[in-house]
């Protein structure tokens, strides 16, 4: 198990980092990365900061645009009456310097839009627990509801609760969060008086308190009929193996049979696609965190790609925390079967 596990962990690094250097080159062939500044103090103190990460380069006369693209930009000193040009780099040396900088100084580069000259990796992790912490009470939420409903189900197969059940999840399921969000905002937030958006930093308790139930909600729907489907299928093909049936002739009573036998196998496939439905859910929130005003990572995502302009930096650094979140999340969601299912890390044992 421990090999199997440094192996996995040896191919995540390696599936990230072919990931994120694909991320790089095509967000990198977008065009142009100006800096938004307020004044031309700041916007030369970021051209200097991207100079010293080897990702701009100066230069008093004007090269061939053929090769290096049009300048960035252009700045008048009265004091030297100094004409300063600014070029980007070759995209592969700014692959190499970039990489260099994450290795050797952990510095992902700074902000060009959203926050200018702030370091892109402090942007990402200011607003991380907000996203995580919505992510986190969905998932705790749909989860015992969906395996509830899911067990109702299929133990009362073919009746009228399996029917209502299996109905509404279909009709849920089939609704994104985004459209969900929209109608609780109108039905829970316009006419019941909850926020309609996500409360600021000066808001009460209660009100930030408050301002989870609508995106929680929102997020929690589609969780929970997926986990409702599922365990019901899994509950109703255990319920009709041979092995249940065998259970039942040597005695065990009806309630018997389904505790000892039908529900613990029937968890074996469900209690690892937790991890997935995590992950899931975190990154559909994406759009959602837009809707409701919510300052995670998926509101930055976004903010960053259609920023004038575009926010490069911070946008890697956003991919990376999305692409490591849900590799690691592979690695734990396969450890995982091994330790419900002893078979599984038996057979993995003999091959």
């Amino acid at each position: 198990m421990l090999k199997y596990s440094l192996k996995r962990i040896i191919l995540a690094f390696v599936t990230a980092f072919i990931i994120l250097t694909l991320t790089f080159f095509l967000v990198k062939s977008l065009p142009g990365d100006k800096v938004r500044a307020i004044n031309d103090g700041q916007r030369y103190a970021f051209y200097i900061k991207q100079i010293d990460l080897g990702y701009v380069f100066d230069s008093p006369v004007r090269l061939d645009a053929a090769v290096y693209g049009e300048p960035l930009d252009f700045i008048h000193f009265e004091s030297t009456h100094t004409d300063h040009f600014f070029y980007n780099e070759p995209i592969v040396k700014q692959y190499a310097n970039w990489i260099t900088n994450i290795f050797t100084k952990w510095d992902w580069g700074t902000s060009t839009s959203l926050e200018v000259n702030s370091s892109a990796i402090h942007i990402i992790f200011e607003r991380l627990p907000v996203s995580f912490s919505v992510n986190i009470i969905s998932v705790v939420l749909s989860v015992p509801l969906g395996i509830f409903l899911g067990i109702i189900a299929g133990l009362k197969k073919n009746t009228w609760i399996d029917h209502t059940i299996s109905t509404l999840v279909m009709i849920f399921i089939s609704i994104p969060s985004f459209v969900v969000i929209i109608f609780l905002i109108k039905l829970l937030g316009v006419n019941a008086g909850l926020p309609t958006k996500w409360p600021t930093d000066f808001a009460s308790a209660d009100t930030k308190a408050l301002g989870y139930i609508i995106p929680v909600l929102s997020l929690s729907f589609g969780s929970v009929c997926g986990y409702a489907r599922f365990v019901r299928a899994e509950l109703c093909e255990v319920m009709s193996s041979e092995y249940l049936l065998l259970a039942r002739t040597k005695g065990l009573t009806k309630n018997q049979a389904i505790t000892r036998h039908a529900l613990r196998n029937a968890f074996v496939p469900i209690l690892p696609s937790i991890l997935a439905e995590f992950i899931g859910v975190f990154s559909g929130s994406m759009v959602l965190e837009s809707l409701y005003g919510i300052p995670g990572i998926g509101n930055v995502y976004i903010k960053a790609i259609n920023a004038s302009p575009r926010d490069y930096n911070v946008l890697m650094v956003d991919m990376a925390i999305f692409t490591i979140v849900g590799l690691l999340a592979g690695i734990v969601l396969d450890l995982s079967y091994g330790f419900i299912d002893p078979r599984i890390r038996m057979g993995e044992k003999n091959s």
